[in-house]
């Protein structure tokens, strides 16, 4: 599915239930807010978790085309793709998270998003619809959450009925290598600033 008709459908359900008329609208748990309180999310699933990435940063959203496998990759890279003439390179989520890799399926998408003025493929199991959170209602990582690296995660979004994980984009396709070494150039640059 495209990410504009994942918008359409949103937009659809809120012309129909949510706007109220004078700028302020309902989120999905049916608070209501004012536009620029909403944190808008592409959900997906794995292993029964819902996770969202930020619309904004969601280039668009496609059917699985042919990747291309390259040699001495990072485990996690599924390989890359072509697309109009960009070679995207595209993470298997499942397997970034450490979950066990799944067969693809006419469910299967990816996710193309711009990281670090990067184009980056999120190989996911389906995508399932966009969501509205008030940002209120987003909290920040915590080392609870089994499975996914807290390095991964910008936060959870609390739904009246469910979590959405909100992941942090700027790490899925960095070793943990590099994350670590990031990290340490962010503590050196710290530290100088303090002296």
């Amino acid at each position: 599915m495209e990410i504009s008709e994942l918008e359409k459908k949103q937009e659809d359900v809120n012309l129909q239930m949510n706007k109220i008329g004078d700028g302020t609208i309902k989120t999905d748990d049916g608070e209501e807010v004012s536009e620029g309180q909403i944190v808008q999310l592409v959900s997906f699933m794995l292993e029964d978790v819902d996770y969202g990435v930020d619309i904004l940063s969601v280039h668009e959203i496609l059917r699985i085309p042919q990747i291309t496998r390259l040699p001495n990759c990072p485990f996690f890279i599924k390989g890359v793709i072509n697309l109009r003439g960009n070679v995207i390179p595209v993470v298997d989520v499942r397997v970034r998270f450490g979950f066990p890799a799944a067969k693809m399926t006419e469910m299967s998408r990816i996710i193309v998003i711009e990281s670090e003025t990067k184009q980056i493929g999120l190989l996911v199991d389906n995508v399932s619809s966009v969501i509205r959170i008030k940002d209120s209602n987003v909290d920040p990582p915590t080392v609870f959450i089994d499975g996914v690296s807290e390095e991964f995660i910008a936060g959870v979004g609390r739904l009246k009925d469910r979590l959405v994980v909100i992941l942090n984009l700027h790490n899925v396709l960095y070793t943990d290598q590099e994350i670590e070494e990031k990290k340490s150039l962010q503590v050196l640059t710290a530290d100088q600033k303090k002296s």
